[in-house]
């Protein structure tokens, strides 16, 4: 018998936590006896911690409400956690009939204030294990802070077969973000899913659409955790962040409740929040260059390079304040104040918000948008944060110049304009292709960028005495690592602190653009050779393609047919249709042109479901007439990026203008017709790898650029930059023979499960029969040795890996083939992951070109000609035909384009059984038959609200909206009336299939 040793096991390791927890760190104890489920407290340390410090308080509570002073306290105290949440009810106390109560205490920034250490030392941390927070349902580790609950952990250790995937598998499936103890804001502030090698960590339970960030150090240059002698992996956590002084401190400094407001279509304001804890990399910077600083004074230079999509306006803000607000042992402030350098609008704004949430008081941060005068008057006035702008840099260095006195330090954002490109020079002549280009290249080389600038008047003045500079970058110039970079011991520059591209992509922060890069030539090639060979069914779009055997370096049209039609063919499947793409041109000109040739491309074809817009700097005169970027969009120059993020408007075409600094997550395709190379490169196709529900990758074509020298661009920023070499279509029936030779899939459990994941309705039956019809495979997978395993899931994975990438290129239709990538994308889940997560049905991945429609038998369906979809047999021959425009799915598209939702196949079944529960109602149908619409939709609104409840148990999500929102209602009551009454004046029921 085969057992695992309880030192081995779960158990085992949630007790090495709690016991350095109690033993090292200070932590009480808690127990389920001290917890009140009732208000999610602890109330024994809740208690134990108001009658050490605040016993007056405490004393007039109890004149006032007598023997009930405790429940009258919860009571309050929940009340407000509800009204302001956790994090302000921390940091400001709460009052009780003109009775202040203080429920935490932080550290002061000097020691001059020996009461408020004394108070600051009696916050009482505390640790449950297994605690039973609601009927079966046990949480391995809860954290308390004087008896509030703060942080929940879920441990797996790797012994028992179980890892991180299966700890965060468990926040998703079975704890709930409605139970108290995790409601958001409410109580617990972070919930951890961590195993003895990896941590994540989430701010809000939300289900399967949990969001967790990880909260890894990094391991040679990118994922993961390094490994130390004698310590677990994970050991970090609760050596250092779990310290007493170090966790307060993040609830006091770091933690914030971030809070975004944008206007819809109709002028109406929507509020997101967003709970914001710290990544490990975040508090890890802020942390050590303090450190540093309070230790070495004014005078320093720090670069910290941290990746896109890392976090860097969250650390930009800790890292103000705190330099704000930091003494030096002596008890004297390093810096008399800090300035803030930047172009970016949201960083003020957030910045402000978080200061105050961070300060509790007003008046910490000024903007200066003016002149130097107004810089003067916010120095002479100790405004401890100033925001200003790269323009205002040179008055500001030249300000503190004359401050010898007083030290100031300079936090510089690389927060490239997104609009650069304006100083540009009118084209006030008509100009060649070829010479605008010229031109424009040349204007472009000698614009000094904002990194240059600050470099140069860094140089002009020389490093001060009393300055201090900390420069943000992801992508750091060779220029600023030598004025900004840390000596290493070979002499070398090097950030003083990193969080690298490679890092950030291999924990899924941001998407690697290079993973599928092509240029024209094999572009070109792989769709000749799909268009040409008689193993694949191509699309017509491929034809398109392969007739340019070359392009001329300034045929537009050329380009513009291949744009649109790979854009309509591949991108706009994307994103469940959302899906946008970027064109690169060489100058102004080429942009003026692109759109033209693009508007007559759309208007020719009858294309209806595809626009674009331009953008460039000034004015362009072609053949005699003059155009603008405001001139060709029909709208103004600050409207575009709002507008490009609406459904109206699919690519984008550039000259120089957002090719930097322009943060858009729905952009997934580019098509590069500029020469590019070094950071610009960099910079430019990094456009496409923010990420966005649904976006698992991009796709860029290069018309111009070799690919050995975007490679090389690249390097110094991701040290394994791999571009994808030959790519052979035909190796896809070579792999997929390789795997078949492993017996492992069996086709008819292959094709049954294909024909599941297709259902337009699935039953409840089908979930138990997917899985059993991977389950099988897996069975067969585990019965190999661990040699064959790893070939067949290499092999299993090179297959996707190409079939996905090939499909970038141009859809093309093999049934067989797409079968077997639906089916080893599930299996992969299954044998590849431990803990074995539940497949979902709801992933949509695998249905980006595919769809399938039940009439009498499967087909297998792939957009091309048509605006919706042309169909091709699953069982070989089959006449094709062109099914008429689905009414459900009208009224979807018109709900999503008038509310901003993202409602799709899922929500047109749950419409489906609203049709149905009408159709059934006799008495509807009488009036339908025996009225006209006006008159029948009245009658149908009065009894809307029935269909919809009696559907509610079925799709909370959709159905909720329903019966919450009012002018949604109106909407959908509007379509369906017209559908339903429709329906129930045709031939009978059978005629909505």
């Amino acid at each position: 018998m085969i057992f695992t040793p309880d030192i081995l096991k779960e158990r085992a390791f949630q007790t090495v936590v709690k016991e350095y927890l109690t033993t090292v760190n200070g932590f009480f104890e808690g127990t389920n006896q001290d917890y009140n489920r009732q208000y999610a407290f602890d109330e024994k340390q809740l208690f134990s911690f108001l009658e050490e410090t605040q016993e007056k308080a405490l004393a007039k509570l109890k004149d006032i409400y007598k023997a009930q002073y405790k429940q009258k306290i919860l009571f309050r105290l929940d009340t407000e956690l509800k009204r302001r949440g956790m994090v302000d009810v921390l940091r400001k106390g709460i009052k009780d009939y003109g009775v202040q109560l203080k429920l935490a205490y932080f550290k002061p920034p000097t020691t001059l204030n020996k009461e408020l250490i004394v108070l600051y030392d009696k916050n009482r941390l505390s640790v449950t294990e297994e605690l039973v927070h609601k009927e079966d349902e046990r949480i391995d580790l809860v954290i308390f802070l004087n008896g509030l609950p703060v942080l929940a952990f879920e441990l797996k250790n790797e012994f028992t077969g179980q890892d991180v995937v299966d700890a965060k598998q468990q926040w998703m499936h079975d704890r709930s973000g409605k139970d108290l103890l995790f409601r958001f804001k409410q109580r617990v502030i972070a919930c951890f899913a961590m195993d003895t090698n990896e941590v994540f960590m989430t701010t809000k339970l939300n289900g399967t659409k949990t969001f967790f960030l990880p909260f890894n150090k990094g391991y040679n240059g990118g994922k993961g955790n390094p490994p130390v002698d004698g310590k677990l992996k994970t050991h970090y956590v609760w050596e250092d962040v779990l310290t007493r002084e170090n966790l307060v401190e993040i609830l006091d400094k770091f933690v914030y409740l971030k809070v975004d407001e944008d206007e819809d279509d109709e002028g109406n304001i929507i509020t997101k929040e967003t709970l914001i804890f710290p990544r490990y990399h975040q508090r890890d910077a802020v942390k050590n260059v303090l450190n540093h600083a309070k230790a070495f004074g004014s005078g320093q230079s720090y670069l910290i390079q941290h990746s896109a999509g890392s976090g860097k306006t969250n650390t930009i803000s800790w890292l103000s304040h705190r330099l704000a607000t930091l003494h030096n042992d002596e008890n004297q402030p390093v810096f008399e104040g800090v300035i803030v350098v930047t172009d970016r609008k949201v960083l003020d704004k957030q910045l402000q918000k978080a200061v105050y949430q961070l300060e509790h008081k007003a008046g910490m941060v000024a903007k200066i948008e003016e002149d130097s005068s107004q810089l003067a008057e916010s120095l002479n006035k100790g405004t401890k944060i100033i925001i200003t702008t790269i323009q205002k840099f040179p008055y500001i260095l030249d300000k503190l110049g004359t401050l010898k006195d007083k030290n100031y330090a300079i936090i510089i954002d690389e927060a490239h304009s997104s609009t650069s490109g304006k100083n540009m020079a009118a084209l006030t002549t008509s100009l060649t292709l070829e010479e605008a280009q010229k031109l424009d290249e040349e204007a472009e080389a000698i614009e000094t960028d904002a990194e240059e600038k600050i470099l140069n008047e860094i140089n002009r003045i020389g490093k001060q005495a009393n300055i201090s500079f900390f420069a943000f970058t992801a992508t750091p110039k060779g220029s600023t690592l030598k004025m900004f970079g840390t000596e290493d011991a070979e002499g070398k520059p090097r950030p003083f602190h990193l969080y690298s591209m490679k890092q950030a992509i291999q924990e899924r922060f941001i998407l690697d653009v290079l993973q599928n890069y092509v240029s024209y030539k094999t572009y070109y090639r792989v769709a000749k050779k799909i268009e040409d060979n008689p193993e694949f069914e191509s699309a017509k779009a491929t034809k398109a393609i392969s007739r340019f055997v070359s392009l001329h370096p300034h045929n537009i049209e050329q380009k513009t047919e291949i744009i649109i039609e790979h854009f309509r063919k591949v991108t706009s499947k994307k994103l469940n249709g959302q899906a946008k793409a970027m064109v690169v041109t060489a100058s102004r000109l080429h942009a003026v042109r692109y759109k033209l040739a693009f508007d007559a491309y759309i208007k020719k074809k009858g294309y209806k479901a595809m626009k674009a817009l331009v953008a460039f700097s000034g004015t362009v005169k072609d053949d005699g007439d003059e155009y603008t970027e405001p001139g060709m969009n029909r709208f103004s120059e600050k409207q575009l990026t709002k507008k490009f993020d609406s459904d109206e408007y699919q690519v984008l075409l550039v000259a120089e203008k957002y090719q930097t600094g322009f943060d858009q997550p729905k952009l997934h395709t580019m098509f590069v017709d500029k020469k590019l190379s070094g950071l610009k490169a960099v910079q430019t196709l990094s456009r496409l790898n923010r990420t966005y529900p649904g976006k698992e990758d991009t796709f860029i074509l290069d018309f111009v650029n070799d690919p050995e020298d975007i490679r090389k661009s690249f390097e110094p920023y991701y040290e394994d930059t791999v571009l994808k070499g030959d790519v052979e279509p035909n190796e896809l029936y070579s792999i997929q023979q390789e795997i078949d030779n492993y017996m492992i899939l069996h086709e008819e459990e292959v094709n049954k499960f294909v024909e599941i994941i297709y259902k337009d309705k699935k039953a409840k039956k089908d979930t138990e029969l997917s899985n059993n019809y991977i389950d099988v495979a897996a069975d067969r997978y585990k019965r190999m040795s661990e040699e064959e395993q790893r070939e067949f899931i290499s092999l299993a994975r090179k297959f996707n890996s190409l079939y996905m990438f090939i499909l970038q290129i141009t859809p093309f239709k093999d049934v067989d083939l797409h079968k077997l990538f639906v089916y080893l994308r599930y299996l992969l889940k299954k044998i590849s992951i431990k803990g074995n997560p539940p497949i979902s049905l709801e992933d949509k991945v695998v249905l980006e070109y595919y769809s399938i429609k039940d009439k009498g038998k499967a087909d297998i369906s792939l957009g091309e000609d048509t605006e919706k979809y042309v169909t091709i047999n699953v069982n070989g021959s089959g006449a094709k035909e062109d099914p008429p425009i689905d009414p459900l799915t009208v009224i979807l598209e018109r709900l999503n384009s008038k509310n901003g939702t993202e409602f799709g196949e899922h929500e047109k079944l749950n419409i489906q059984q609203i049709v149905e529960i009408a159709a059934s109602d006799e008495t509807l149908r009488t009036q339908a038959q025996n009225n006209t619409y006006d008159d029948f939709i009245l009658g149908f609104r009065k009894k809307f609200l029935d269909y919809v409840v009696a559907g509610f148990d079925k799709n909370q999500g959709f159905f909720g909206k329903v019966l919450d929102d009012d002018l949604f209602r109106s909407q959908l009551e509007e379509h369906m009336g017209e559908h339903v009454y429709k329906l129930l004046n045709a031939s009978g029921f059978d005629s909505i299939n």
